[in-house]
């Protein structure tokens, strides 16, 4: 009887700890933020990550009524500014917006001073931007199949303008080989500019470019549109084919945009940002503005995001090693 009582007594008071704790964390949700959010962009401003962290931050701060700072700590790809993030305090007044770099950087160095699993908290795969396979003009190939036909006719001779080891543009050439095998030789430029300044120069004749700078040349003729690189067809080019509908079935690249924070962050807060920036990404406006650059908005889940950057890891993984890229 006395144990009972006792047992009774604990049981209770375990149930009334358990409810506070509720309560805490739904308060903590409820009261954030209170003040600025500092919004790291590992990348310097300008790039393609920066402008697209910066139209998330601009309309989550009139959303939640509190500034999203953003804090440009480029160097190294992004380990930087991603290592500022993992060893800041988790209480979701310091979050990282970054790109496919995250899931790219552990194989393509041969150390990184963050752990792209472990020290982070997924919040939101905000959206994906892919790229287009585009043609200079006087290069003779005006699909996939050609281009794998020009390429196993010669291998070895076909350069791809990138705009850096390991960028979005080179792994993407460097799937399309994998997947195809055969072998286009990377051409890497010190950035986007120089390498499109050399495509349109006929120095190099193709590359993997990221749509919104694709679209004019492909409509002024300037260079020639083959596919593009996503799982879909896009609304910008909904003329282009799929590289995957084009005969490499499967092949999709594309640069993400997604927000994460330090491992640890109060779940309550990690899911007040999710729904938020979920709406903000379903919204009619962000549709629209995503669409016209190129990019395929997604929102979703938190477990949606943590999966597509496990996915990530692994597929870059084999594509890296397949091919000897290295930025060390």
């Amino acid at each position: 009887m006395f144990i009972n009582q006792i047992l009774n007594k604990f049981t209770r008071a375990s149930c009334f700890a358990a409810l506070c704790l509720g309560a805490a964390l739904s308060c903590t949700a409820q009261n954030y933020p209170k003040g600025a959010v500092k919004w790291v962009v590992p990348f310097p401003a300008g790039g393609g990550v920066d402008t697209a962290g910066r139209i998330l931050a601009q309309s989550l701060s009139q959303t939640l009524g509190q500034p999203f700072v953003v804090e440009n700590r480029g160097g190294a790809n992004g380990n930087i500014g991603t290592e500022v993030v993992a060893h800041a305090p988790n209480d979701g007044y310091t979050l990282l917006f970054t790109g496919a770099g995250l899931v790219t950087n552990p194989s393509l160095y041969k150390k990184v001073p963050y752990d792209a699993i472990k020290d982070f908290a997924p919040v939101s795969l905000m959206a994906l931007g892919p790229n287009v396979l585009v043609a200079h003009p006087s290069f003779n190939v005006k699909s996939v199949q050609d281009l794998i036909a020009a390429a196993r006719a010669k291998p070895d001779t076909i350069g791809f303008a990138g705009s850096g080891n390991g960028s979005t543009p080179h792994l993407a050439g460097e799937l399309f080989n994998l997947m195809a095998n055969v072998k286009m030789v990377h051409v890497p430029y010190s950035g986007s500019g120089p390498a499109m300044i050399g495509l349109l120069g006929a120095q190099v004749p193709i590359m993997f470019l990221p749509v919104i700078n694709a679209g004019p040349h492909i409509a002024a003729g300037r260079l020639r549109g083959i596919a593009v690189t996503s799982k879909d067809r896009l609304a910008a080019l909904p003329d282009l084919p799929t590289i995957s509908e084009s005969g490499l079935a499967g092949y999709e690249s594309s640069q993400w945009y997604g927000v994460l924070a330090p491992a640890g962050t109060p779940t309550d807060i990690l899911g007040q940002l999710n729904a938020v920036i979920d709406r903000i990404m379903q919204s009619a406006d962000m549709k629209g503005r995503m669409a016209k650059d190129g990019l395929v908005p997604i929102g979703g889940g938190r477990e949606q995001f943590a999966n597509h950057i496990r996915i990530e890891i692994d597929k870059w993984a084999r594509v890296i090693k397949a091919s000897g890229a290295t930025v060390d």
